[in-house]
């Protein structure tokens, strides 16, 4: 099966995978698992049908996996399909289309070549999927492939060892089944600073890998960290970043799913903690955090992929986060003032709250600001369009009038938007800017991106994240791509294909000219 004929969505610009043509045969374990399942998106235009297949996938605990206010994608078996159309309205039984015909073949060419050969491998097998050896070529061979944590984690410990001035590897905290949760710290004080003695640093965090089957975020964390971590020293831009703030990088912060996605179910969600009910486990983190626990739904299913738990924190690994963060600032080490969580997929810019459209934020003007300035970045990055709103918004179906602002209240949701990691750094840690970024695809592959995607994306975040140190530093507005901003990842790719910076220049369109600082000041002002 050729992947590059599959259908995709209109508009939807996608990087491809060159070597998908010749995959081999799909192996047997996923034929049986995923091999009768499709994913279906269906169109919604009036309250009445969100109302209406919001209920009907609670019912069958069908597993929904994306939706913004126009559509919803479903997973769901073949022969569930009757009985999902049965329970919707007549107008949605002809507003679906499928977007992956070959679930299970696109599984598994979500896999590096030889992962699903480590699996059951010994123990010596796996050490040599990475090892210090390969340091010449990181670049090219860590972001060749989706990585396991087993890759990962001593990745980490490399970079460390590498670049001792300005990195730091730790753990957050201790997952439900005992595995450490692994981070980065990156900064360093500036060379001229003459108190050496410690004190509160500014720090910004970046999150991935929340939910386990995005597998996207979790690379696109650990693309962000070393790309600021090799440039620390070669660009001024980012050298001033990592001079002025701390980072922290937490790209796995469901690490128990994560291991479970690779060993067992590639489409698993929620953590690996058993819940009441023993056939079906997993809390979903995101829905675990204490601000506005319940939000607006009551109650919950532990067969749900949005568990949230029986109460606020009693997912293991989000209460290690939240425990961290609290004693970070308690203890004097750091005050926060920066938060994005990275997720997949819809490519949307998502600014607090989560938990209820009822309520603004008090700092909302800013917060917007920011966003904007974040999806800005990443189309003068890439040409990629990434929607912003708020992340309530994000969730739910238009209602039927054109007031939206008056009838807020009337908007129905797919899912809870509660006790998100959002809304508690945003509320109760008082950090002024705090972001859900969606990553690539709009559906075309969504969980599944390719592989020849990391880079792409991980330049998408690089950018984003580029951006949002500058804008906290109060340099507001600055569009301009610096030659010395440039990825060591994305150098190496032009290094070896010249022609690419040739045709980019020349294909620059109106989207990506180069505005003066002072006239994005301008513009800007005008827009209030």
């Amino acid at each position: 099966m050729d992947t590059t004929a599959r259908q995709t969505t209109a508009g939807d610009k996608r990087v491809h995978s060159k070597e998908s043509s010749s995959v081999g045969r799909v192996p047997a374990n996923l034929l049986a698992r995923y091999g009768g399942d499709v994913v279906l998106r269906f169109n919604i235009t009036t309250v009445a049908e969100a109302k209406a297949l919001a209920q009907a996938t609670n019912d069958l605990f069908l597993d929904v996996w994306e939706f913004n206010d126009g559509w919803v994608d479903i997973r769901l078996a073949k022969d569930v399909i009757p009985s999902l159309l049965a329970l919707l309205p007549a107008s949605l039984n002809d507003a679906h289309t499928p977007l992956m015909h070959d679930l299970a073949q696109s599984i598994f060419e979500s896999y590096p070549s030889t992962a699903l050969n480590l699996k059951g491998s010994s123990a010596s097998q796996e050490r040599h999927a990475f090892s210090p050896a390969l340091r010449t070529t990181t670049e090219n061979l860590f972001f060749r492939d989706y990585q396991p944590l087993s890759v990962i984690i001593p990745w980490h410990r490399l970079l460390a060892s590498l670049f001792p001035t300005h990195v730091r590897m730790f753990n957050i905290g201790t997952s439900y089944e005992a595995r450490g949760i692994p981070a980065l710290r990156v900064g360093v004080r500036p060379s001229t600073t003459q108190d050496s003695s410690p004190s509160k640093r500014k720090t910004i965090v970046i999150s991935g890998g929340s939910h386990a089957r995005e597998w996207i975020s979790t690379s696109s964390v650990n693309y962000v960290a070393y790309s600021l971590i090799t440039l620390y020293g070669k660009s001024p831009e980012i050298t001033k970043l990592v001079e002025s703030f701390d980072w922290v990088f937490v790209p796995t912060l469901n690490v128990d799913g994560y291991v479970y996605t690779w060993e067992t179910d590639r489409l698993w969600r929620k953590n690996r903690q058993q819940t009441f009910l023993r056939f079906c486990q997993g809390v979903d983190l995101d829905r675990s955090w204490g601000f506005e626990w319940d939000g607006d739904i009551k109650g919950g299913n532990p067969c749900s992929e949005s568990f949230p738990g029986d109460g606020p924190f009693e997912a293991v690994e989000s209460r290690r986060f939240a425990e961290w963060a609290k004693n970070e600032t308690s203890s004097g080490a750091a005050e926060f003032i920066g938060f994005l969580d990275l997720h997949s997929y819809s490519q949307q810019v998502l600014y607090p709250y989560s938990f209820s459209c009822a309520q603004a934020p008090p700092s909302l003007e800013n917060l917007q600001e920011c966003a904007i300035g974040l999806a800005k970045a990443i189309r003068l990055r890439s040409g990629e369009v990434y929607g912003v709103s708020s992340a309530c918004e994000g969730s739910v179906a238009p209602v039927d009038s054109m007031d939206k602002e008056k009838d807020k209240r009337a908007f129905t949701r797919m899912e809870r938007g509660g006790g998100s990691a959002l809304d508690w750094f945003y509320h109760e840690m008082n950090v002024k800017y705090a972001f859900q970024i969606k990553l690539r695809d709009t559906g075309s592959y969504g969980f599944l991106l390719p592989k020849d995607n990391i880079i792409p994306t991980g330049e998408e975040a690089f950018g984003a994240v580029a951006y949002f140190g500058k804008f906290l530093l109060g340099n507001k507005g600055i569009e301009r791509k610096d030659e010395d901003e440039i990825s060591p990842v994305e150098s190496s790719i032009i290094a070896e294909n010249p022609d690419i910076s040739k045709d980019s220049e020349n294909n620059r369109g109106p989207e990506h000219e180069v505005w003066d600082s002072r006239d994005w000041e301008l513009r800007r002002r005008r827009r209030r």
